[in-house]
């Protein structure tokens, strides 16, 4: 299967509604706070695709060349910018996307994000491009799941966001989620060190592919599955991606130091997969 037969670049990915009121809210004041724009804006996959998108457009002749939210409002108008939050406001009937609990895929894609841009700054790599394609790296999840419902099917055997997911996929579809938020990114336009981590996220130096900041990616993917699986500390040991730490010159203690979570006190949450309507 070709990922562009499948998959559209113009998919709507849905924003959470209370960041989106905050955005509205904000824009509408007399002097709105650009950096709480940026701030707000910088948490929510959809949107960051949307200003991202719009910066990187032949327009500004930066095309591949904005990596990141505050890059992009220095060159967007901020009426744009409320165009785009009003839109994504109006799609609400869009929220549901088959199988994914929405509120923990927007909590796991924030927390990539924010691993990410720590583990960059430990390996010298970009820190701004590590946080947008740390937020983005599962947007092919939605885009699979809304374009694709064979892929459902796969839920039995693992869910969504699981480790052994992208086998399944590359079983089944010949390409996996990842490789899907690659080819959008690559659409929209987006830097080439974006693109790249995305493309080789699941398997960051096999095959001669060196790529570093793909491996900053796989190693905040796989911290962020953790914390969402409530892995206890053994299970963490077992499943941390030691080959690719080992490249990058990390290992487990560094990378669980990237955030102020507790572990220790980490309590389940909602399963990442919805339980069918009966």
């Amino acid at each position: 299967m070709e990922i562009a037969s499948l998959l559209s670049p113009r998919i709507v990915i849905p924003s959470a509604p209370r960041l989106v009121a905050l955005l509205l809210a904000e824009l509408a004041r007399q002097q709105p706070d650009l950096r709480r724009i940026d701030q707000l804006l910088g948490t929510d996959p959809a949107l960051t695709t949307r200003v991202l998108q719009a910066a990187n457009a032949s327009f500004f002749k930066l095309t591949g060349q904005v990596h990141c939210v505050s890059q992009a409002l220095a060159l967007l108008r901020l009426g744009q910018v409320q165009t785009m939050v009003t839109s994504a406001a109006s799609l609400t009937s869009y929220r549901s996307v088959p199988g994914l609990a929405l509120p923990q895929y927007w909590a796991y894609s924030r927390d990539c994000a924010k691993v990410a841009r720590s583990l960059a700054g430990l390996v010298r790599q970009n820190q701004q491009a590590a946080f947008t394609a740390g937020l983005i790296h599962a947007v092919g999840v939605l885009a699979m799941r809304t374009a694709m419902p064979q892929a459902l099917s796969l839920d039995s055997d693992a869910g969504p966001l699981e480790p052994k997911r992208e086998r399944l996929e590359r079983g089944a579809f010949g390409f996996c989620y990842t490789q899907a938020s690659a080819w959008l990114a690559q659409q929209w336009h987006f830097p080439k060190v974006i693109v790249d981590a995305l493309q080789y996220q699941f398997a960051p130096f096999d095959n001669d592919v060196f790529e570093p900041l793909a491996g900053v990616i796989h190693l905040a993917a796989w911290r962020s599955r953790a914390r969402h699986a409530n892995l206890s500390q053994n299970k963490m040991a077992v499943t941390f991606p030691s080959a690719v730490a080992e490249v990058l010159g990390l290992d487990i203690d560094l990378v669980l130091q990237q955030d102020p979570i507790d572990w220790s006190a980490q309590v389940p949450g909602r399963p990442l997969i919805e339980p069918p309507v009966k």
